[in-house]
């Protein structure tokens, strides 16, 4: 399979993600769930998202949609729109499937992959993490991933506007 059609198939909607899930589950697979914008791919998200990687054996991340980004973010972003934001994610080895959400929250994504870990940032509480309360009352884990201190999208947004 050449590596175009690898990354085209990483990138997946709702149903196919359906799918998936079922089958990974028949094999016992643990998967973890994590979301972001995710909008300039930088060092601190490679390193969260591989230690979110490495709590289990298949990655799904939730990608908020531009729609969902400009509402979070404001209306300068994202700065790269969602087929850009998806591919690079899909490009990543340890990245096993992106699927794009268009809510406030990835909560209904949460409900339909019931992860057995939902991983955010520690700059979350866990009481206050959408979808926290599906993934505990199934039996999983939510688990806080610390950042890697001055790498922040914002942060880049504001040097390349005051160069």
């Amino acid at each position: 399979m050449r590596k175009a059609e690898l990354l085209k198939n990483k990138i997946v909607n709702t149903d196919h993600l359906k799918g998936l899930i079922e089958s990974w589950k028949l094999q016992h697979k643990k998967i973890v769930f994590t979301n972001g914008c995710f909008d300039l791919l930088h060092l601190g998200h490679i390193d969260y998202l591989m230690k979110a990687a490495d709590l289990g054996d298949k990655l799904v991340i939730g990608l908020n949609s531009d729609h969902s980004t400009k509402c979070l973010k404001g209306p300068t972003r994202p700065i790269n729109n969602e087929e850009s934001r998806s591919a690079i994610l899909a490009a990543l080895f340890f990245v096993d499937v992106v699927v794009l959400f268009d809510d406030e929250t990835p909560y209904n994504l949460i409900d339909l992959v019931k992860p057995d870990i939902l991983v955010k940032g520690s700059d979350y509480h866990v009481e206050d993490i959408a979808g926290a309360d599906i993934v505990k009352a199934e039996g999983g884990e939510v688990r806080l991933i610390d950042f890697l201190p001055g790498y922040s999208t914002t942060a880049i947004e504001k040097k390349i506007k005051n160069s």
